[in-house]
């Protein structure tokens, strides 16, 4: 794969991503071939900068930053094995996302990356939404962060199963094959199914944005739901999401467009 909008030190700083590891020594190449196994430290800062560069470039080529809203338009600050557990997380408060080491190191899987991005974007676009300010709200941010990392991933590099999610970082704690941090397709209904447990009930929210994705293909349905997110708030539920979306995809493509939109989020009982 190459690497895009490097700086051009000779390190894994570019134009939207900015690789800040203290565990190891950072990756380096005068000639920007940066080639490494998964058995060293620089194979993730690799991972990180290509990942986050193309959904930034994904990002763009939707149209945000040119016709719409820009979303994250800057270097992302990235920390590799900075987190002294088997986890990650985006910390908006210092712009910063740090990847955790253990079992299968976190920032070896492109959809775990791609999942910590998500959050930062919608850091971006309602500040401070943070982790939400509900329980409801932060299910949103956690499914479309599923949603995000698999629709991306599908569109730079498909699997033969693309509703499952992180499935080689969880091949180190799951025995079920297929190996999947979670999925993107089970068939949870709101609001009969919330449990108050975020990344379960976050599984409503990522499904709904499945079937959008079926219904309208990746670019439309990608389009319409970046647009609605800055329709959110930090306590936004999911009929207000849901809406937030309908409008933006009547705004952006039209009525048919968005009654598409409504029936998506209709079948998971979001919508009535």
């Amino acid at each position: 794969a190459e690497l895009t909008d490097l700086d051009g030190s000779g390190y894994l700083r570019g134009r939207w991503a900015n690789i800040r590891s203290e565990t190891g020594a950072p990756a380096y190449s005068p000639d920007n071939s940066f080639l490494y196994d998964r058995h060293d430290d620089q194979f993730e800062q690799v991972m990180a900068y290509y990942w986050v560069t193309e959904a930034q470039r994904y990002i763009q080529r939707l149209g945000f930053g040119t016709t719409l809203r820009p979303i994250n338009k800057q270097s992302q600050d990235i920390r590799i094995n900075q987190w002294g557990a088997d986890n990650s997380y985006s910390w908006a408060k210092h712009e910063v996302i740090r990847f955790g080491k253990g079992g299968v190191d976190d920032a070896e899987d492109a959809e775990v990356i791609l999942h910590e991005y998500a959050h930062a974007m919608v850091d971006s676009q309602v500040p401070p939404f943070g982790i939400g300010g509900s329980l409801e709200a932060a299910a949103i941010g956690e499914g479309f962060a599923d949603y995000w990392a698999v629709t991306v991933s599908n569109v730079i590099a498909p699997t033969a199963d693309p509703a499952c999610g992180a499935d080689w970082d969880s091949t180190s704690y799951t025995r079920t094959v297929p190996h999947c941090l979670r999925r993107v397709d089970d068939d949870l209904h709101y609001p009969e199914d919330l449990t108050g447990e975020i990344y379960r009930d976050g599984l409503i929210w990522s499904r709904a944005l499945w079937d959008i994705r079926h219904a309208l293909g990746h670019v439309k349905a990608d389009t319409v739901i970046l647009e609605g997110i800055f329709g959110y708030d930090p306590y936004v539920t999911m009929p207000e999401a849901a809406d937030a979306t309908v409008k933006a995809a009547e705004r952006l493509y039209g009525k048919a467009t968005a009654k598409a939109v409504a029936t998506a989020f209709q079948a998971r009982g979001i919508l009535p």
